[in-house]
């Protein structure tokens, strides 16, 4: 949300996201290697040296998509955490927030199989560290979901589950057209709930 600026810079904030939201796009489709600054500024409806005014590079444009969703994730995830409730209901509002994350930001997560090496060290380090930290929020919930499970066999129940999750919606392209949405949701919160358990 952009409120309290000027027309001038809600344009600017608009242009900054629309930038993320495109080089994701774009990255997602051609690779990182495979895009130029024409092509990211073209995708917005500037010329490629404007972006300059947003990023100083497109390296850091990366560095942001990346770091950003990374932050996004970690930072839902104790919202989740942090509005309590019973293990049975924290360990469902996590799911239900990483499937909504992996339906809206499909792009991102290809992005971020492929891309990750190509970040600067300080960005992969900060990445990393952000992954953890979400992993670790659902290691605890698991743990006190299911007592009897080791902090290990609870981070490998985690990670399947992201697994799972993250590989569904770029491989839905075009059973999306046929399913709804909804059904999707409904689905992979099944899904998730069940390897979770199993």
């Amino acid at each position: 949300m952009t409120t309290g600026l000027t027309d001038r810079g809600r344009a600017k904030a608009d242009r900054h996201a629309a930038l993320l939201r495109e080089a994701a796009r774009l990255f997602a489709d051609r690779g990182f290697a495979g895009v130029s600054l024409e092509d990211l500024g073209a995708a917005v409806g500037v010329t490629g040296p404007a972006v300059y005014r947003h990023f100083p590079n497109k390296q850091a444009l990366l560095g942001a998509i990346l770091v950003g969703v990374s932050q996004g994730l970690r930072d839902g995830g104790r919202d989740v955490v942090d509005a309590g409730g019973e293990p049975v209901d924290v360990l469902d509002g996590l799911i239900r927030f990483h499937v909504d994350f992996a339906l809206a930001s499909a792009d991102v997560i290809r992005v971020q199989d492929r891309e990750l090496t190509s970040l600067v060290d300080a960005e992969r380090r900060a990445v990393r560290r952000l992954q953890r930290e979400y992993v670790e929020l659902w290691v605890a919930v698991l743990s006190r979901r299911y007592p009897a499970l080791s902090a290990p066999e609870a981070r490998v129940r985690a990670h399947a589950c992201f697994g799972l999750i993250n590989s569904t919606p770029h491989s839905l392209r075009a059973a999306r057209d046929t399913v709804a949405d909804a059904d999707v949701r409904g689905i992979l919160r099944a899904m998730a709930r069940a390897s979770l358990a199993a």
